[in-house]
């Protein structure tokens, strides 16, 4: 069946920039509804359990990090203190938890056609810097990862969204009770 159910997360940069409205506009724009939405102020706790906590994870977050900064022959040993992909996917999940608990972050669930792919079409990719104009971090965000790990701290690209119909499913069940989610 092709109508989904998908999370999004609107991060503590979107909110304190106002873009809440804006955001939540472009996703009923494209066709999606709004079936559960709540703010709220996420707990570390919360954060560290929402977040993947597998090696694999930590391993790819970091090999991510390292890759751009090999791309732009940055030193990482001298940035980081490590070149192990696994000892910096450490670093930027402690970075992560700090940042989604800095402020509110709005959750929702979106429900339509193909929503997990639509909203992530719609977001864009990950590192707001080489996202395409017309998605929402190319329209509101130029952060980058470079940038992030210079200044200690992860990327700001407002939006959390799922990545597949699985992590979608385990996701909302970790935001939202069954009754909160309108039929």
């Amino acid at each position: 069946m092709p109508i989904e159910k998908t999370l999004v997360i609107l991060k503590p940069d979107a909110v304190a920039r106002g873009l809440v409205g804006e955001i939540t506009a472009r996703f009923e724009r494209a066709g999606l509804r709004i079936v559960a939405m709540k703010m709220l102020r996420a707990t570390p706790e919360q954060i560290e359990r929402f977040y993947p906590s597998s090696e694999e994870w930590f391993r790819s977050a970091g090999s991510k990090l390292l890759k751009a900064y090999q791309e732009l022959g940055i030193d990482p040993r001298k940035r980081l203190g490590t070149d192990d992909p696994v000892e910096v996917g450490h670093k930027i999940k402690e970075n992560l938890v700090k940042y989604m608990t800095s402020g509110p972050i709005v959750v929702m669930v979106l429900k339509g056609n193909r929503a997990v792919e639509v909203v992530r079409k719609l977001v864009g990719p990950t590192a707001p810097h080489s996202a395409p104009p017309g998605t929402i971090r190319g329209d509101y965000s130029v952060d980058s990862p470079d940038l992030a790990a210079e200044e200690g701290r992860v990327v700001y690209n407002l939006v959390h969204a799922s990545d597949s119909l699985a992590e979608a499913e385990r996701e909302i069940k970790f935001w939202f009770r069954e009754e909160e989610i309108v039929a």
